[in-house]
């Protein structure tokens, strides 16, 4: 299957990837507008607002729950955007995650057990 993906547009998703992990939003949302899909994942089934949620970088999650982006997908590791918005202790993630809906009890560990698990307080929207 590989063989069929050109070596540019694998490497154009390595570099999604990285803005998403970066925080460079400008260049990740512009290729977005451009038709990359809002759910690419990694090898690990990480999306792009998996990377950019656990980098904290509430602009980027902003822009790709703008785009469509799945607030409550689960990567290969059950984990959600949100356990690891709480986990990294990125309170403006957490707040753009949850007005966009996200749920607290998705995943495993969920974002509620990961702030238990740690003795942190969930921020409020």
């Amino acid at each position: 299957m590989t063989d069929d993906i050109s070596a540019d547009a694998i490497e154009l998703a390595h570099r999604l990837f990285d803005w998403a992990r970066e925080g460079s939003t400008a260049l990740l949302l512009d290729q977005l507008d451009a038709g990359v899909p809002v759910e690419l994942t990694d090898a690990q089934g990480n999306t792009l607002l998996m990377l950019a949620a656990y980098h904290g970088h509430a602009d980027a999650v902003a822009g790709l729950l703008q785009r469509g982006a799945d607030a409550d997908r689960i990567n290969d590791r059950g984990q959600t955007p949100l356990a690891g918005a709480v986990f990294k202790q990125h309170d403006d993630v957490v707040r753009v995650l949850l007005a966009a809906g996200a749920d607290l009890d998705a995943g495993t560990p969920s974002a509620r057990a990961t702030a238990q698990m740690f003795g942190r307080p969930l921020p409020t929207e």
